[in-house]
């Protein structure tokens, strides 16, 4: 059974949350202090509980359409000019761009969040198994953040700082710290389980915390290019459990409502999840079912879009934290990206992928790999399969550029390139206010 979060426990985080690293902060004589919101079992829960669904609804609309748009997973299909920029991209994108800011503003706050979480649970009188459990998700969802941050900016900061001067680290440094997070929450919870009250008032059932934290961990060891404890963590992943964040009728799927809400889509998918000739997927690819319904019309620019399905199509549907499935693909690229590629274990985690089932029915139904027994075709497989199975999951900018995709000419409005930026330029909130944000990236 879906269990709710309570709306009125949400209301701490709502008030809590205001400025964070480099933001301006407003009193509000009504909301409660730090110290109120952390100095009680009741508080700090309910601000874990917050942090949750702050990253699960604004987070993850900012994580998902940002990237989607700049690599052609997603067409625009309104004249809301922060979508207008996106999709016309190149050097012109400003920095005041929205989503530019929505991306950085939002994952600062869950950081924020987390840090303030982990620094006082230690206060309080709890069960080991609560406190560790708290300690722990904590820094998950601030390894998230960075990881977010990391896929999407050169720089990031790692660290929030209340005195608008949060120092940055190149994103590489940024995936680090993230796995270094990971670590010590896995560490955590192998030497103190979390407690039934933890799984109670924070998971609730959907989120299986210990399988969660190894996904991320081969996930960001993969993008920072740790190929063997990205194999390691991905192989300890059990794909028959999954985690799920879930909505209810006051915490609408970010992304249905930015599609489906109001019939007034801001974007839709394209074709053959915006592939070009070479990689697309197959006809009898099942995944394009899974997440596309065919409509055989083109948005304002001319490119191709189809209606949304899969994980999107239901205001109250839930969101895979990750998809089983990625573990594989990770295996098969690691594998491939050894300093000694190892051809045949690639092979073997690509055609589960192509043949088998997984736990969210995310399945291709496809007859196993019969290319060639090659490095770069490998990878250009993996590549289809991650587009196709990772749709709108925020990873299609990191992949692109992972896999030297053709590099954007810095040219706005050219829709014929398959992305139109490789990092976005830091938001002008940031660098008016920080004086040591860097340099933007020139495209």
């Amino acid at each position: 059974m879906k269990k709710y979060i309570n709306i009125k426990i949400l209301l701490v985080l709502v008030l809590m949350v205001t400025g964070v690293a480099c933001e301006t902060n407003f009193d509000n004589p009504n909301a409660p202090t730090d110290q109120q919101t952390y100095s009680s079992r009741e508080g700090i829960l309910a601000a874990t509980v917050g942090m949750q669904q702050l990253y699960s609804t604004t987070g993850l609309r900012w994580i998902i359409e940002t990237p989607a748009i700049t690599t052609r997973e997603a067409a625009i299909t309104t004249t809301f000019q922060n979508m207008i920029e996106l999709e016309d991209g190149g050097t012109e994108l400003p920095n005041f761009n929205s989503n530019v800011e929505g991306l950085w503003r939002t994952m600062l706050r869950v950081m924020k969040v987390a840090e303030d979480i982990e620094a006082n649970v230690p206060n309080l009188e709890l069960q080991a198994g609560t406190e560790s459990g708290l300690v722990a998700y904590a820094k998950l969802y601030k390894a998230m953040a960075i990881g977010s941050l990391s896929q999407n900016y050169t720089d990031v900061v790692i660290q929030t700082n209340q005195e608008n001067n949060a120092n940055f680290v190149p994103r590489m440094e940024g995936f680090a710290a993230a796995i270094s997070l990971l670590n010590e929450a896995a560490s955590l919870i192998s030497s103190t389980p979390v407690s039934a009250e933890f799984n109670s008032a924070i998971t609730q059932g959907n989120i299986d915390l210990e399988n969660t934290i190894q996904a991320m961990l081969a996930r960001y060891n993969l993008f920072a290019g740790n190929y063997d404890a990205a194999i390691t963590a991905a192989n300890s992943v059990d794909q028959s459990s999954t985690s799920m964040f879930l909505y209810d009728s006051q915490n609408l799927n970010p992304i249905w409502s930015r599609v489906y809400q109001n019939a007034a889509p801001n974007f839709k998918p394209r074709d053959n999840f915006g592939l070009p000739e070479g990689l697309k997927p197959e006809e009898n690819d099942d995944r394009k079912e899974f997440y596309l319904i065919p409509l055989d019309t083109v948005n304002q620019n001319g490119l191709p879009i189809e209606n949304l399905a899969g994980f999107f199509d239901v205001s109250t549907e839930p969101i895979p934290v990750y998809l089983p499935d990625e573990m594989d693909l990770i295996i098969a690229e690691a594998n491939l990206r050894k300093s000694s590629p190892d051809v045949a274990a690639a092979t073997e985690a690509l055609n589960r992928v192509l043949t088998g089932t997984d736990a969210l029915e995310v399945d291709a139904n496809l007859d196993g790999y019969s290319g060639p027994a090659e490095v770069d075709a490998l990878l250009d497989e993996i590549y289809t399969n991650r587009r196709a199975e990772l749709f709108l999951t925020g990873m299609s900018l990191e992949d692109s550029r992972r896999f030297n995709r053709p590099e954007p000419s810095g040219a706005a409005r050219n829709y014929d390139e398959e992305r139109n930026r490789n990092f976005y330029p830091f938001p002008e909130s940031e660098r008016n206010s920080n004086p040591n944000t860097p340099t933007d990236p020139a495209i």
